[in-house]
């Protein structure tokens, strides 16, 4: 299977905080929820709804896998059950099993040769959520293939970025783009090789 992350971000590439104000405040970052504004675009829900469709589950950290269930399992959406009756890999080396959410794996010790084992196994995607810490160790090893990001028409000069300092080089090629109605781009890349 292949391992796809899925994320919003800002023109300046920060990923932190996109959906509520109290969702990420590391840092004293103080301006979560900037990706709400643009929650009705329906094309970006519609983007995210195929991928997930036709998913073999998700890869998280140990952060997005305690915050984003401990969150959506308080919510009344469809996205609970959905998230529960997923397939979940943890990515944690401080976690212990048994773990609090339904159908969920730990995995431990060399997370990027799990991950790997992982992508070798039969199956739809792999959907990365978040996580951007587990992003960074696993891109530069070339265990990521493909980036379905919404590129949100916003600066904010602050927070945790999809590719921090130290990143790279790696090339990509743009596999598709799509633009929405709220300013948001759509697009699609897949890394080229080790290096720019």
């Amino acid at each position: 299977m292949r391992i796809v992350v899925i994320s919003h971000v800002t023109l300046d590439g920060v990923m932190q905080g996109p959906g509520r104000a109290d969702e990420d405040t590391r840092g004293g970052f103080a301006l979560g929820g900037w990706a709400a504004e643009r929650d009705g675009d329906e094309a970006v829900g519609r983007a995210w709804g195929r991928r997930l469709a036709a998913s073999s589950g998700y890869l998280l950290g140990r952060r997005t896998y305690q915050d984003v269930l401990g969150h959506w399992n308080t919510q009344d959406s469809p996205f609970r059950d959905a998230l529960n009756n997923a397939p979940k890999y943890v990515a944690s080396n401080t976690l212990a099993e048994p773990l609090p959410w339904p159908n969920s794996t730990l995995l431990s010790g060399d997370i990027p040769a799990a991950a790997a084992e992982l992508r070798r196994t039969p199956g739809d995607d792999l959907h990365i959520m978040g996580s951007g810490a587990l992003i960074q160790s696993l891109s530069p090893l070339g265990l990521i293939d493909e980036y379905l990001l919404c590129v949100h028409p916003l600066v904010l000069g602050a927070g945790r970025r999809l590719f921090a300092d130290g990143f790279g080089p790696i090339a990509f090629g743009l596999a598709d783009a799509t633009p929405t109605d709220s300013g948001v781009i759509i697009a699609t890349y897949r890394p080229l090789g080790d290096h720019a």
